[in-house]
């Protein structure tokens, strides 16, 4: 273990206000406490979330603010009280850094409904101080909220499943959408929504993508293994495609109607919303009693539920589409995000990007 570290400098990528804009920003991290790791970030997979988050969509930003919540890393120091995580060991880190772990979701393990719940960054730690993500080249993390990557998966490749990846393993397993044979929709073609294809594939299903355009039909079905491709905007075959679904996996992450894909659900049917979506949606009545179909959410997935998925992506030999990019493009990477100019996650390689270099200019807290 060696001897702990006092409280520590590191360097960041922060936004200061809401046009959300990173650049380099100096602050102290706690000292590594009896159950705290220090992981070196090796890479941050960036999510739409950063966007609201950056560029305070959702009204409760606080700056500065380092994103970043698909964070792998290596162990560099850990507490005397940790008993899962050694030096060396290769970790992940994701939406969530601390609960109550007293009410009724922690007890249940999934510790992402807690009420009390912290976030890895734009929020308050116990301490008083606030939480700041994995846009940095070290983090503290508690031992209770790191999962181990595990062997045969490439670190950068493991980013994006901490977020995108559970976020649609989670619904399909607590819903009971796990059955060979079931025919699921994926609606929107992103980060989330290609994981959605292949995890659903890997699980046995017939699986239907479904966008607003036919651009992406060649990479839905010819990459990413779909079997049918459905236009939004087609309404002859969306009339077709009705009552055809067990689920639709909803990963638009802004306003859009829901009549037309409940449409397609079957009796019993569930339309799952996975984006964060800062306004309300509708849908008339009828389109859910008709058919006792049901509307509902998702929100990523436990920790157990995370070492889940990063195993089952080992074992089904599956892998996220990514693009790695240094910590100076990371700007450019947001705004093509923001334009859906990615496919279809990017992943800041941190540790190649010497952020520490920027230190001597970045401003501190």
């Amino acid at each position: 273990m060696g001897s702990l570290a006092s409280e520590r400098k590191v360097v960041g990528w922060a936004a200061r206000d809401a046009t959300g804009h990173l650049s380099p920003y100096s602050y102290t991290l706690r000292s590594t406490g009896p159950e705290d790791v220090a992981v070196k970030v090796l890479y941050c997979g960036i999510c739409h979330t950063d966007i609201h988050q950056a560029k305070n969509h959702l009204g409760a930003s606080k700056y500065p603010m380092v994103p970043g919540h698909e964070v792998v890393g290596e162990v560099v120091e850990v507490g005397p009280e940790v008993t899962k995580y050694g030096v060396g060991d290769v970790v992940g880190v994701g939406v969530i850094v601390g609960c109550c772990r007293e009410c009724s979701p922690c007890k249940a393990n999934v510790e992402q409904y807690c009420n009390k719940k912290i976030w890895s960054y734009n929020d308050v730690y116990t301490d008083g101080r606030p939480t700041q993500g994995g846009f940095a080249s070290t983090m503290i993390v508690d031992q209770k909220f790191l999962v181990k990557i595990p062997a045969g998966l490439a670190p950068e490749q493991a980013a994006p499943l901490l977020c995108a990846g559970v976020t649609v393993y989670s619904p399909l397993k607590a819903f009971g959408l796990t059955t060979p044979g079931l025919r699921g929709g994926i609606l929107g073609l992103g980060g989330v929504g290609h994981m959605g294809v292949k995890v659903a594939k890997a699980m046995g299903h017939h699986v239907t993508v479904i966008s607003s355009s036919s651009k992406k039909r060649a990479e839905a079905m010819d990459h990413l293994g779909a079997d049918a491709y459905l236009v939004s905007s087609d309404a002859a075959a969306m009339a077709a495609a009705a009552d055809s679904l067990d689920y639709i996996i909803d990963t638009v992450p802004v306003h859009h109607p829901l009549e037309p894909y409940l449409a397609l659900l079957k009796l019993d049917g569930k339309h799952v919303l996975l984006g964060v979506i800062g306004e309300p949606l509708s849908f008339v009545s009828p389109m859910v009693m008709l058919g006792r179909k049901a509307i509902t959410g998702s929100f990523i997935g436990s920790i157990d539920e995370t070492a889940e998925v990063l195993q089952f992506c080992v074992d089904k030999g599956l892998t996220s589409q990514i693009e790695v990019v240094k910590m100076g493009y990371v700007n450019e990477a947001l705004e093509r995000l923001e334009r859906n100019d990615v496919r279809y996650r990017f992943v800041v390689d941190v540790a190649g990007s010497n952020v520490e270099e920027a230190a001597a200019d970045a401003p501190s807290n």
